[in-house]
C-alpha cells in the first residue's frame, strides 16, 4: 500500500508540474554556490512558459543517462519562434558545449526535463551515499525489511 501511494503521488506530481522528473538531486559541485551536491531540487516544465537567460534548467542530452543541472547563459531566438539556448555550470570555467552530443551547439526545449523552482539543501545526500556505497544501500534495505517483519501491531 505504501509503494502504491508513493507511485500515485509521484505520477500526480508529474501531471501537476509538467516535468517527467519533478524532483532531482544535484550530483556535482558545478552549480556552487547556487546549489551544492546533495541539494534536492523541485522542478516544473510548463511548455507555454518561455526559457530565459539566468534560469536554472535540468536537461538531458543524447548519450548521457543522468540529467544535468545548469544555468541558461544565452538565448538564440529565431523569427519563427524557435528558441535555442546555451547552458553553463556556475562553478565551471566554460559553457556546456562539450557536454552536448557531438555536433550540437545549442539545446532546445525538447531537451529540458524541468526548471528549478525551489530546493531543500542536502536532503538528497542519502541518494548520493546509497549510489556511492552500495553496501550501505543493501544494509539499509535489510534493516527496513527486518523492521517490517519483526514489528507487531499493538
Amino acid at each position: 500500500m505504501i509503494v502504491s501511494s508513493a507511485l500515485m503521488i509521484w505520477k500526480g506530481l508529474i501531471v501537476i508540474t509538467g516535468s517527467e522528473s519533478p524532483i532531482v538531486v544535484v550530483l556535482s559541485g558545478s552549480m556552487e554556490p547556487a546549489f551544492h551536491r546533495g541539494d534536492l531540487l523541485f522542478l516544473t516544465n510548463f511548455h507555454d512558459d518561455p526559457i530565459r537567460a539566468g534560469e536554472i534548467v535540468v536537461f538531458k542530452v543524447e548519450g548521457r543517462d543522468i540529467p544535468i543541472v545548469h544555468r541558461v547563459i544565452k538565448i538564440h531566438e529565431k523569427e519563427n519562434g524557435n528558441i535555442k539556448f546555451l547552458t553553463k555550470g556556475d562553478n565551471n570555467e566554460v559553457d556546456d558545449r562539450g557536454l552536448y552530443k557531438e555536433g550540437q551547439n545549442w539545446l532546445e526545449k525538447k531537451d529540458v526535463v524541468g526548471r528549478a523552482r525551489g530546493f531543500l539543501p542536502y536532503v538528497g545526500m542519502v541518494t548520493i551515499i546509497m549510489n556511492d556505497y552500495p553496501k550501505f544501500k543493501y544494509a539499509l534495505l535489510a534493516v527496513m525489511g527486518a523492521y517490517v517483519l519483526l514489528k507487531r501491531e499493538s
